[in-house]
């Protein structure tokens, strides 16, 4: 029995790197219900791998480039190792919530493989804003002093909050987001054991990689204020997506996801310039 709980967990580990990433996983899970279901519980996992690649990138990057040239292609980067996927849930999410129809219409508008006005507007807006707000990071060098980089950890545990709390808008129609939709409340502490876990993993990761780490006690402090964020913002825009569409898409799980990141790197950039370190 304790052989087959840890081929399980194998088998949903490696099914949510499959799922968000483009990372290649030399093992190919036995893919069924509780497969997808128990995969909910590793999304902070695969954002703590997303944060390692990209902060060892940062450490070589400004050696080699500018610090637009760096901030440009860490976005790339960034954008690369998810193939884009969440990026188009942000795109196709706009395009729905920011037409003025029925909740019908917006889901319909949602699923339209092609890409709205709206939702070309806020990619635009989404890859300026976060591009500026990496270049602002890397010219201040404050990723030496605070783990940017747990910010996909808890972009990725919002994803798995919204998947346990609020129904699948479209019922039993198929979609990506319907496979992980039977995932619950039971799912939500252990994911944010992982996101816990792999934030204090990835800030020991730092003090290997950056020439200067950052105290256990600030770290913590940092922490704290992610979760805080992830929990007001990042949960308050899930309530206004379920009570405009009666629930989640797995357009708005990557669409939220983009939404925490970009509020992450924000209250970042704040902290750089007002926070002594």
């Amino acid at each position: 029995m304790g052989k087959s709980y840890i081929r399980r967990l194998i088998d949903a580990c490696a099914a949510a790197f499959q799922l968000l990433t483009r990372i290649p996983v030399p093992y190919q899970p036995r893919y069924n219900e509780e497969v997808h279901r128990r995969s909910v519980v590793f999304y902070p996992l695969v954002g703590m791998v997303i944060g390692a690649v990209l902060m060892i990138l940062y450490d070589g990057l400004p050696l080699l480039l500018p610090a637009e040239a760096s901030a440009v292609l860490l976005l790339i980067v960034w954008i690369m190792l998810t193939g884009g996927l969440h990026l188009d849930g942000w795109m196709d999410t706009a395009d729905g919530l920011l037409s003025h129809c029925s909740r019908e219409r917006k889901l319909e508008i949602m699923k339209d493989s092609r890409v709205g006005a709206m939702g070309v507007i806020a990619c635009v807006c989404y890859l300026l804003l976060k591009a500026a707000l990496l270049h602002a990071l890397i010219k201040e060098s404050v990723v030496r002093l605070l783990p940017l980089w747990i910010i996909p950890i808890w972009s990725r545990f919002l994803m798995t909050a919204a998947i346990a709390w609020w129904p699948y808008a479209r019922g039993e129609q198929g979609g990506m987001g319907a496979l992980v939709q039977q995932a619950g409340n039971r799912h939500v502490l252990p994911a944010l054991f992982t996101a816990v876990a792999s934030s204090y993993l990835l800030w020991t990761l730092t003090l290997f990689i950056a020439d200067v780490g950052l105290p256990l006690n600030q770290f913590t402090m940092f922490l704290i204020g992610a979760i805080v964020l992830t929990f007001t913002l990042g949960l308050g825009a899930a309530y206004v997506i379920g009570r405009k569409l009666g629930g989640q898409t797995g357009d708005t799980y990557g669409a939220l996801n983009e939404w925490m990141e970009l509020i992450l790197l924000l209250a970042a950039v704040v902290a750089a310039v007002h926070v002594p370190i």
